[in-house]
Formats: structure tokens, sequence, C-alpha cells
């Protein structure tokens, strides 16, 4: 196999990253057509997403790596828009709170679920709300001038639905972990 195909996946995920001054100098102008080229580029960003994934299983090149760096690269994406998005109002800051806190408190239990050698599958729930994240955010992005159409105000309660969803996604990583330990216990 081709080292390009092995690194591909890598290389999609850090796109991620990479995005992310894109996206917030765009956003700082807080102007009609920057916001829709922020939102347009936020949107092609979570798309690679399910293509890091996706390229990983078809070469055969998922990695312990790409396991963490593809969490973490969501979160700088949806993390860093999700701030820039505060000082114009569009979003509540206690959705953002809850947001990295749960973030925050997930990644910590992933470290120790990691020096614990136990493995906790994503669930739906979480899925649901990273979804709903990547459709939310964008629509937060666009003023609602654009198009006629009240896409700021669309987006900001389904952020509010995923920020739920985030809160029981949290609870139910914890309770996975606490399952998965106790049943290491002999």
């Amino acid at each position: 196999m081709p080292e390009w195909k092995k690194k591909l996946p890598m290389w999609i995920t850090m796109s991620r990253i990479f995005t992310v001054p894109v996206i917030v100098a765009l956003l700082y102008p807080n102007q009609l057509w920057t916001n829709i080229a922020s939102a347009l580029l936020f949107i092609l960003s979570s798309i690679t997403d399910y293509y890091d994934g996706y390229f990983a299983r078809k070469f055969n090149a998922t990695s312990t790596m790409g396991k963490f760096m593809d969490p973490i690269a969501d979160k700088i994406l949806v993390t860093s828009t999700l701030v820039m998005l505060i000082p114009s109002e569009r979003i509540d800051p206690l959705m953002v709170i809850i947001i990295l806190s749960r973030d925050i408190f997930i990644g910590g239990i992933r470290s120790i679920a990691a020096a614990d050698q136990i493995i906790i599958d994503a669930k739906p729930v979480g899925k649901w709300k990273t979804a709903l994240q990547m459709v939310a955010i964008p629509a937060v992005m666009i003023d609602q001038r654009a198009f006629q159409i009240p896409f700021e105000h669309i987006g900001y309660w389904v952020l509010w639905i995923s920020t739920i969803l985030s809160v029981t996604s949290g609870a139910q990583y914890y309770f996975g972990y606490l399952k998965a330990k106790k049943a290491l216990k002999p």
C-alpha cells in the first residue's frame, strides 16, 4: 500500500484543525459575506469528520493517534467557532460553558479509560449531538438577513438541543466507563 494512503486519514483529521484560524478570521468582521464564507468552510471541515474514518477503514490505516486526534480536531473546530460567536451574542455563553465542560470531562474520562485499557464505544446520542452541532453552528454563523431565512434563530435552538444531548452523552460515557471498570474487577 502506498504511504500516502496510510497517512491520508490523519491528514484529513488535521485539516480540520488547520481550517480553524481561517474560520475565526472570517468570523471576526461579522459581515454577511464573511459569515457565509466561514459557515461554508465550517461545513466542509465538518464533512471531513466522516471521510477521515472512511479512509482509515478503507485503507486499513486506523491508528491510536487517529483515534485520539479525531475527537480533538472536532472539539477544536466546534469550540473555537462557538467562542467566536459569543461576542456577537448569537449564542448563549452558558451553552458554550456546558459544551466545553462536557468535552473536558469526557477527555478526562477517555484518558482514565485508556490508562485502565478500557474502550468505551461512542453512543448514538453522542453522534446525534455532533451531527446537530455541525448543522446548527453554520446556521448560527450566517446572519439571519441571508435569503430572508432566520438561520440564526433556527441554529440557536438546534444548538440548545445538541447541548442537552451533550450532557446526556457525557453521562452515558461516564456510566459506560464505570460499568466497564466494574466488569474488570474479579
